[in-house]
């Protein structure tokens, strides 16, 4: 049986995910119409928020500077000879793009693929480990072991079995490329002169050796940081099937221990990444 912190199954947390989301009577408050975009903070009822960490895919969406950006072709868009409506357009993408899943098979040539990533690597107990304020006076900034034993010493739990999310503060210069990734530049010139933080490759080996964490998520484009010459930090976590969650939104909203992460990607037969949904289910105060 699957365990996701505080819900006795999958089938729980899933029941309790699909009750009435808070708004007008017999209306969803994300149904409501004109919206241009999801909310970021939904409740759902008195005991749980939902908060989305997921960046929207649109032409503004940041992606590294050797790959393709996001493109959605405009199909179809309006009534039809037989009276109804109808709208279907279709989307090219990068795996690596927007906020994403880096399956363990991105760099480690016999691990899981994104569609075999089990499901209790995609959702779980989550911990915050903040360290924006050491990234705003470093932009190249590598999170050690000891940041990670700084938080277990303040909160007085251990990170086994969570999804460990990362906040450098990142997420405030998304979609700006030259501020999110160092560089507005693309090809592969670019990469040298990328600029960001990221895991440190032994920090990464702690985490997966003696916490077998379940998945990392960060805020920047890379779990690497933007300097890494050799992507060490990735190697690590993949030759361990440890998935990671690139690009990932704002999380100031987030407590630093006490809530669930649901991180679910487009499961792409054979993919070695793909777009990926990631929300937080925060309990109410």
């Amino acid at each position: 049986m699957l365990r996701v912190a505080g819900f006795a199954s999958l089938g729980a947390l899933l029941l309790f995910a699909g009750t009435r989301l808070s708004g007008g009577a017999g209306q969803r408050a994300s149904d409501r119409a004109n919206d241009t975009a999801a909310e970021s903070t939904v409740v759902l009822d008195q005991k749980v928020r939902a908060v989305d960490l997921t960046h929207r895919f649109d032409e503004q969406n940041v992606y590294w500077p050797t790959e393709i950006p996001f493109h959605l072709e405009r199909g179809p868009f309006g009534v039809t000879p037989g009276g109804w409506f109808y709208s279907a357009n279709r989307f090219r993408t990068a795996e690596h793009s927007g906020t994403h899943i880096d399956a363990p098979i991105h760099f480690s040539k016999d691990a899981h693929t994104v569609d075999q990533v089990p499901l209790d690597r995609l959702m779980g107990p989550g911990a915050l480990i903040d360290v924006s304020g050491a990234c705003r006076q470093d932009a190249d900034y590598l999170v050690t072991i000891a940041d990670f034993e700084a938080w277990e010493e303040r909160h007085r739990r251990r990170l086994d079995e969570r999804i460990v999310l990362v906040r450098t503060g990142w997420a405030q210069f998304w979609p700006d490329r030259a501020k999110y990734l160092g560089t507005a530049e693309t090809g592969k010139e670019a990469v040298a002169k990328l600029h960001f933080p990221g895991i440190d490759p032994a920090a990464a080996t702690w985490l997966v050796e003696k916490r077998h964490i379940r998945a990392i998520a960060i805020d920047t484009a890379s779990i690497d940081r933007g300097q890494s010459p050799n992507f060490a930090t990735h190697v690590v976590l993949c030759s361990h099937n440890t998935p990671a969650f690139e690009n990932v939104a704002d999380l100031a909203e987030l407590p630093a221990t006490g809530f669930t992460v649901v991180a679910l990607p487009m499961k792409i037969a054979g993919g070695s990444g793909g777009p990926l949904r990631i929300v937080a289910l925060v309990p109410q105060k």
